[in-house]
């Protein structure tokens, strides 16, 4: 398995979605905000995310994304291979075995790796969002109440005042060499 910084981002900005679920559906724009993320970056990772049934998207005014599954059903892998997909059994496949005669006498070790792999995955597995999220509560990390701003609706409109002049030619002639 591959730890990319997409990975990492991805847990990141999956935690900060974690943690302000209360609120409703995040906009992206708040959590590239917040965690200084790219927002076309997080638009990626979030349509691989939703493509994995990790998140759910909201359209329309006060839309964006939610947790599509409770936050301790989410672990750590799931989220890295819905972003990075499961790139340690391809290159697996591909360097199973030997290219020419000469590295037949070559040394390897793909049982060791097979298990170091096995086991990041296990742990990976083990760890869930909702762990992630407590332990940066319990770090004192506030929950910020950032809301995207929207318009104000218009206030009682105001009444236009009525000029106090002619409003035809006709008018303004009267009121010349008087």
């Amino acid at each position: 398995m591959r730890l990319t910084t997409k990975g990492r981002l991805a847990v990141v900005a999956m935690i900060d979605v974690a943690l302000h679920h209360k609120t409703g559906p995040i906009a992206l724009a708040i959590v590239s905000r917040r965690q200084r993320i790219s927002l076309s970056y997080l638009e990626q990772m979030f349509a691989d995310l939703r493509r994995h049934g990790l998140v759910a998207s909201t359209r329309g005014p006060g839309g964006g994304y939610t947790l599509a599954r409770d936050s301790k059903d989410i672990t750590v892998a799931d989220i890295l291979f819905a972003v990075d997909g499961p790139l340690a059994e391809a290159r697996r496949a591909e360097g199973a075995a030997p290219r020419a005669t000469g590295e037949a006498q070559r040394c390897t070790t793909p049982e060791l790796w097979d298990s170091l792999s096995r086991n990041v995955v296990e742990f990976l597995d083990s760890v869930s969002l909702r762990k992630l999220a407590d332990d940066q509560v319990a770090a004192g990390v506030q929950l910020q109440g950032d809301t995207v701003k929207r318009a104000e609706p218009l206030r009682r409109p105001v009444k236009p005042t009525r000029p106090n002049a002619p409003n035809s030619v006709f008018e303004l002639g009267k009121f010349s060499l008087a």
